[in-house]
């Protein structure tokens, strides 16, 4: 299944960061560490190319602190991009991204140069609760919910540091399919856009293959196998131990579903990510070939299409 959520203030985000970029002298992204591949924006690197980059890693206390490693090592290796992983409610880290801002555009400072900062990631990632940590009250909404913020805002966190807030805002064709059960696994993506099951199942894989004893520890799942069986086993067992049991005595697989999302999304299983440098790189290289083929199709249709509109059904001449 294809996980796609693309609301429509989510096209006006796009246009309205469109329009400031130009102005905008530093890009934060804020990705989740537990998925820091999947909640890279690809509309966002498009609309902000050129730009020095911050990325912070965040929800860094629920992350595996190795990959987080991992995927900040990747991120400083990039041109013109530095990276942080923190925990957006913790006051005294939170302010360091100030400083690497400053060390990305070191000409912005002073009241006639002030710094400009936009600051942007998926829906449900943590944005607001930064910006109330840097600004020390209450200045965005905050939930655990996808799509609380739905309009810009500017904020000064200093006489010459002004801090541009939008929407959360994903991308309109999420083409790595783990990436998007990734998404819905994190909260980012609304509810009515995915089977929590299904979704379920897809992180389960994910867990016995990287995190079996996390699994044991919180659930006592112990399965071999890494198929869809074992992840349908492992949630049976949830089912079973939570005590998901509808009429009949027939195992609630969905309220197991639901329950592990809970888990996972409140850290309760373990520190965890769910991916790292290397295997999302190849998940990109597997959605490009797809991506071709799909669109290789789509052209031909069309090519059959316009042939058959002809008068006769007679192709077009080439030419």
């Amino acid at each position: 299944m294809a996980i796609q959520w693309f609301p429509g203030h989510m096209h006006l985000t796009r246009q309205a960061i469109a329009e400031r970029i130009e102005d905008i002298d530093v890009v934060i992204e804020l990705l989740d560490a537990r998925l820091p591949g999947s909640s890279a924006n690809p509309l966002l690197a498009e609309l902000t190319r050129g730009k020095p980059a911050l990325k912070i890693l965040n929800k860094q206390d629920l992350a595996d602190p190795l990959r987080t490693e991992a995927w900040l090592a990747h991120h400083q290796a990039l041109p013109a991009t530095q990276a942080l992983a923190l925990d957006a409610s913790e006051a005294a880290p939170a302010r360091r991204l100030i400083k690497a801002c400053r060390d990305l555009a070191p000409q912005r400072v002073g009241l006639s140069r002030p710094m400009r900062v936009l600051i942007c990631g998926i829906p449900n990632v943590g944005k607001s609760t930064l910006i109330n940590t840097l600004v020390g009250k209450r200045a965005a909404r905050t939930g655990d919910e996808a799509g609380i913020t739905r309009s810009e805002q500017c904020i000064a966190l200093d006489d010459d540091f002004y801090l541009w807030d939008t929407p959360g805002v994903l991308w309109p064709r999420i083409t790595v399919e783990e990436g998007g059960y990734h998404l819905a696994a994190s909260g980012a993506i609304g509810r009515n856009a995915y089977d929590e099951q299904e979704v379920a199942l897809e992180l389960l894989r994910r867990l016995l293959a990287a995190y079996p004893d996390l699994l044991a520890q919180r659930y006592r799942v112990e399965v071999q196998g890494l198929d869809e069986e074992a992840a349908l086993s492992a949630l049976s067992a949830i089912a079973r131990r939570r005590g998901a049991v509808a009429a009949g005595g027939r195992l609630d697989l969905h309220k197991a579903a639901e329950a592990l999302l809970h888990d996972f999304r409140a850290g309760s299983i373990g520190r965890i990510t769910l991916e790292t440098p290397q295997e999302f790189a190849l998940w990109l290289e597997q959605a490009a070939v797809r991506e071709a083929q799909r669109r290789a199709r789509k052209l031909e249709l069309e090519r059959q299409r316009a042939g058959s509109s002809r008068p006769g059904g007679t192709p077009a001449p080439r030419r």
